[in-house]
């Protein structure tokens, strides 16, 4: 069975700094490409980042140089860094996973920026 289960997010400050976490069980986790997505309700969905099969990482435009998508193989897991938030960082932040035998989605975890 398929579980994909995020966790990290929270209110913190402008300016501060917040680790996301996807836990990706029941795949195979080194062939699959992660993804990080953000959305807010009646919005568009927005890539944040991406890390592939082969490690490759991608990154939105909006988040380059303050965002570092990372993995850890042994725990299944993958990380998403985020540092000098903004305002603008506030929504809802979905792992999304593609394999081989299909796509799976996270049910998301709320970040708010905020003083």
């Amino acid at each position: 069975q398929v579980r994909i289960v995020e966790s990290g997010g929270g209110l913190v400050q402008p300016g501060g700094s917040l680790t996301l976490s996807c836990v990706a069980s029941g795949i195979s986790f080194d062939r699959a490409a992660i993804s990080w997505f953000r959305q807010d309700p009646g919005n568009k969905r927005e890539l944040v980042a991406v890390i592939g099969r082969n490690g490759d990482t991608n990154y939105g435009d909006s988040v380059k140089g303050r965002f570092t998508i990372y993995s850890d193989s042994a725990k299944k897991t993958v990380f998403l860094q985020m540092t000098s938030l903004k305002s603008e960082d506030t929504t809802v932040y979905y792992c999304n996973v593609l394999t081989d035998m299909g796509e799976y989605w996270g049910q998301g975890t709320q970040v708010i920026v905020s003083s």
